[in-house]
């Protein structure tokens, strides 16, 4: 009997797809992952008293007073002050300008 054994991918060709998806995986996921996290950073480290801010919780106000890691923000008409760590932050808002 004369079989032909069939003869497998070679390794290198599976390295290369291995490489590829990897730089795939990359390009698509933690690459603008890093970048998102970039910018989020670069806010709060902007943060100053003043600034009308929304939290990850939705609430709206403006800092009085920032202390290390704390935010005070004063969140109504009646003045009530609430202190958040700084990440929970979630963006500043801008006045539109005419």
């Amino acid at each position: 009997m004369n079989e032909q054994v069939p003869t497998g991918m070679p390794l290198l060709y599976l390295v290369m797809y291995i490489a590829f998806f990897a730089g795939v995986m990359y390009l698509l996921v933690f690459r603008p992952q890093k970048k998102r996290e970039k910018k989020a950073r670069e806010m709060v480290e902007s943060l100053k008293v003043g600034d009308k801010v929304t939290t990850i919780g939705g609430v709206y106000g403006k800092i009085v007073n920032i202390k290390d890691d704390e935010v005070t923000i004063e969140t109504s008409v009646e003045k009530t002050k609430l202190v958040f760590k700084n990440w929970a932050v979630k963006e500043v808002d801008k006045p539109i300008e005419a």
